[in-house]
């Protein structure tokens, strides 16, 4: 899969009033820290990305069990802004110079003195977490074997339904590759996994799937808008010229994405269907995008065409 940059979750989540975990709140312990967030601290540590966009991430990440941090206790000690020495940490860490658990030391830090906050709340399937750890997996699909237990139709239709996408969510964030465009972070898992496929058919003619997980991180609805062919803001690019859509399954134009929530979304790119459309052209010598152009951000997402 082809690595792109990543940068930091750009998240408008409001830094709650503090209400630390003690007593019998549980957490898991902290093993390890998936070594794509190494950038995220690494930027941060030379100034790419801003103090407070470190901060918001770190958060989102610590109540989505992204980062897993030991029980932590509220310190008398307040502090409005992070020490020079957290900074320090998250290069050395980024470089490889300290460890995860010093690393997580440091973010302990952060949430001892307020800097940082999290809640007790249960999360729902939506809540998408990652983790190496299958156990997670096997937990989401006995919630979609427990929907087989209820009687009425449309409300085990239902429960089937969200339990199914909470785990395809699981699974593409666990394999993609995440982009971060404004309230919402893009996943993509590549070519020849499931949605996903590039082929030249018997007259000639380049077909281009692609199925992108969207997850909104803000505390807003966020809309994905794509009214027709000729008025999307989703296409694909190979420098020279854009390929509109052949297909999508955006409702109505536009797809909302609540809070906290994701949504799945695919599109095809072959055959002119007309209405601003463009039929979709193949050219070994160039490489191939899938641009998102909202209002809230922009990002080119390299789709590694062979």
């Amino acid at each position: 899969m082809i690595t792109a940059k990543k940068s930091i979750m750009k998240t408008t989540i409001t830094i709650i009033t503090a209400i630390i975990l003690v007593g019998s709140t549980t957490f898991a312990s902290a093993e390890g820290v998936p070594a794509w967030i190494k950038n995220n601290a690494g930027w941060w540590a030379d100034g790419t990305i801003s103090e407070s966009e470190f901060i918001q991430g770190i958060q989102f990440l610590i109540k989505e069990n992204v980062i897993v941090i030991p029980p932590t206790t509220m310190s008398a000690e307040k502090s409005q802004s992070v020490p020079e020495w957290i900074k320090n940490n998250a290069g050395w860490w980024a470089d490889g110079t300290i460890t995860d658990k010093e690393f997580v030391n440091g973010i302990q830090h952060l949430i001892k003195t307020g800097v940082i906050s999290v809640s007790a709340e249960i999360k729902s399937p939506e809540s998408l977490p990652v983790s190496s750890d299958d156990s997670k997996l096997a937990s989401l699909e006995a919630e979609l074997e427990k929907c087989a237990e209820i009687k009425q139709a449309y409300p085990r239709l239902n429960c089937e339904r969200t339990a199914k996408h909470a785990i395809e969510a699981y699974t593409i964030i666990a394999n993609g590759q995440s982009y971060h465009v404004g309230p919402l972070v893009y996943y993509w898992t590549g070519l020849d996994t499931e949605g996903n496929s590039f082929e030249i058919s018997e007259s000639g003619q380049a077909i281009l799937s692609i199925r992108i997980l969207a997850v909104n991180t803000s505390n807003d609805n966020v809309s994905m808008m794509c009214t027709g062919p000729a008025v999307c803001n989703y296409d694909v690019w190979n420098g020279d010229k854009a390929f509109k859509y052949s297909g999508m399954d955006f409702t109505n134009g536009q797809i909302v994405v609540k809070p906290g929530t994701s949504e799945i979304f695919n599109m095809l790119f072959g055959p002119n269907i007309g209405y601003g459309g463009t039929t979709f052209e193949y050219d070994s010598s160039k490489e191939y995008f899938f641009r998102i152009s909202e209002p809230y951000g922009k990002m080119s997402i390299p789709l590694g065409l062979p």
